[in-house]
């Protein structure tokens, strides 16, 4: 999306006096869960098009895809998921739980009155202003909110979850849902595809060091990302880097995201009992980083990132050896 035009005042003369109109500056499109970037005026959702390197047991990533599709039915977004291997249905139902606290505390710092209820002093610990409405009126509330905090611990009420417009293709079904895509209202769609370019979808990357068919999944990649330049759409795209054998194919993926991150799980290597990451479940590498409507990106403080999966909570934060390694310097 460009960014908007600056605008300029021009004169009109109408016989003998003159009259100044300001010209209005062009609008962005207004989508709930979505924000105008302040350095090119792109249109930014909390995830955009990511090509996710899967860790090696599919744990992490799956997360973060979830995390990807959960924020998608608070902001009220359309949905497309896309599996081999487990059924969307399956994913689905496992959407973390959206936190509704920070919701009411939202409400109430804008001024809007309390009431007290003395017999019953549990009505003003948790968003008393919501208690008596169903949940998916709490998440149409907080649909304005740009990022929202979530709890890994619980799963998405399933009147939630059915509220949202969802599209799904399974692979291994022999008669796969169609649905059409258009709508009337502008709205954000959110695709989801799940361990592309394992065996599951009939890919042979995986398998050989030289494929038969290596380019068919970087050109389907290519028209993917063709389609979403073009369309209010993102999508989030898991690939199982630790399976495919030729490593060019690989760069061709990165090359082909506009952003790509890899986890590294410890899970069965020596960094589990290396007393530096004690504190991390593994580490995430950037790969790539997104260059729309710019020459060049924006280059983040530190790519040492680690993350973390505590009991309601997938955190990602500067991993401790970064630390270290600026505080000797």
């Amino acid at each position: 999306m460009a960014a908007p035009v600056r605008g300029m005042a021009g004169s009109i003369s109408i016989g003998n006096t003159t009259s100044f109109q300001k010209k209005t500056r062009s609008k962005l499109v207004s989508i709930p869960g979505t924000r105008p970037s302040v350095q090119n005026g792109q249109l930014l959702v909390s995830s955009g098009y990511n090509s996710l390197e899967e860790d090696r047991y599919d744990s992490y990533s799956r997360m973060l895809l979830k995390y990807f599709l959960a924020e998608g039915v608070v902001c009220g977004h359309e949905l497309f998921l896309a599996s081999a291997r487990d059924h969307p249905d399956q994913i689905m139902q496992e959407l973390p739980s959206p936190i509704v606290d920070d919701v009411a505390g939202m409400k109430i710092s804008e001024g809007q009155s309390q009431p007290s209820d003395p017999e019953n002093p549990d009505t003003m610990k948790i968003a008393w202003r919501y208690q008596n409405q169903p949940k998916v009126q709490i998440a149409l509330a907080s649909s304005v909110r740009f990022g929202h905090y979530y709890d890994v611990s619980k799963t998405m009420e399933p009147e939630l979850r059915q509220a949202a417009k969802c599209h799904s293709f399974y692979q291994l079904q022999e008669t796969p849902c169609q649905a059409t895509l258009q709508s009337k209202v502008r709205n954000v769609l959110r695709l989801g595809l799940h361990s592309l370019g394992s065996v599951l979808w009939g890919d042979d990357v995986c398998c050989k060091d030289n494929p038969a068919h290596c380019h068919a999944l970087t050109t389907f990649l290519y028209i993917l990302r063709g389609l979403l330049r073009t369309s209010l759409s993102v999508a989030m795209v898991t690939v199982p880097s630790h399976l495919i054998q030729n490593r060019a194919v690989m760069g061709r993926i990165i090359r082909l995201s506009d952003t790509a991150i890899a986890l590294e799980s410890f899970k069965g290597s020596e960094k589990e009992t290396n007393p530096l990451y004690k504190d991390y479940h593994g580490l995430l590498h950037v790969r790539q980083l997104p260059r729309l409507n710019c020459l060049s990106c924006e280059v983040p403080d530190t790519k040492d990132l680690a993350f973390k999966l505590k009991r309601k909570q997938f955190t990602i934060e500067r991993s401790r050896s970064a630390q270290w390694s600026a505080s000797f310097c």
